[in-house]
């Protein structure tokens, strides 16, 4: 049992509308959503990887193209929606379809599309992101490999505790999610590890402020599990979008999800309370009650 599926005798009256069922995750649609910003760039056509972010103090989100995009990262300012800085790195990217956060002003593009499951390996690379254009080199760049063959992956995660890296597959009847080296060896391959199952065909993955859980998102639907347990502790009907495939979570836990297209909007989409609370970090109540309650 989670932590909103509590019992009247249990629940508080501002906790209410967030129980669920007894023995069942929150299920139906997000909560409220608005329009956060639109991408004004008429570059940015096919947003697939997104990130928010602060740079020097100031909030800011990333985004890349789907496949078949140059080498490069746009940085947008979310009150105007408009591209307010470049990063190109070199060389250019065979399928790069999301990005991670990586701290301190930068953002892990994860070069990690692979529809026919043919590569040998992918590649994850560190770039610096903000204002202006940015020539990044080539970055700080790793090759991973799965141990169990190709796969396609349109997910890359990295722990805001550990930094580590994590990608997960995209399939139709569920993927999985795989573990970078802790370390990693920016001289050779390296063998991530499988840890668990993720949800049919996701787009996108982030996880909450303290890596407690990470969200995946599908064309249509949000997952919300637990981590590194991969239970599932919410599965949501996003808003419809023409294709979407981005997925951000800021430092305050609030959520952000975009689609393919021009002139797109970013939405801030609303979760049930309990486990939008959670996400964030929870309050004294909750955390008391999530600890305390059977699994």
């Amino acid at each position: 049992m989670h932590a909103w599926m509590l019992t009247t005798a249990l629940a508080a009256p501002f906790v209410v509308g967030a129980v669920a069922q007894a023995n069942a995750e929150p299920v139906g649609g997000v909560g409220e959503s608005r329009v956060e910003f639109r991408f004004t760039d008429r570059l940015v056509a096919e947003s697939s990887g997104l990130v928010a972010t602060d740079v020097d103090g100031e909030r800011l989100f990333a985004t890349v193209n789907d496949s078949g995009d140059s080498g490069r990262v746009f940085t947008v300012d979310p009150t105007t929606g408009d591209t307010v800085g470049v990063t190109r790195f070199t060389p250019d990217p065979r399928d790069v379809e999301a990005l991670a956060p990586a701290g301190d002003g930068h953002v892990w593009v994860g070069d990690i599309g692979d529809n026919l499951a043919a590569r040998d390996h992918v590649r994850v690379t560190k770039v610096p992101l903000g204002r202006g254009d940015i020539d990044a080199g080539t970055g700080e760049s790793y090759r991973l490999a799965y141990p169990d063959g190709a796969r396609d992956a349109e997910s890359l995660i990295a722990h805001p505790v550990t930094g580590r890296l994590y990608v997960v597959s995209k399939k139709v009847f569920g993927g999985s999610v795989y573990a970078a080296p802790e370390t990693l060896d920016p001289d050779g391959v390296n063998v991530m590890e499988k840890i668990g199952s993720a949800p049919m065909i996701v787009t996108d993955a982030a996880f909450s402020p303290s890596g407690e859980y990470v969200l995946m998102r599908g064309y249509s639907h949000l997952w919300v599990k637990t981590f590194p347990g991969l239970e599932t502790v919410a599965d949501l009907t996003l808003p419809r979008q023409p294709q979407g495939e981005g997925l951000a979570v800021d430092d305050e836990g609030r959520v952000y999800v975009c689609t393919e297209g021009l002139d797109t909007p970013v939405l801030r989409v609303g979760l049930p309370v309990g486990v939008e609370n959670e996400i964030a970090g929870g309050s004294f109540f909750w955390k008391l009650h999530w600890r305390a309650l059977p699994r």
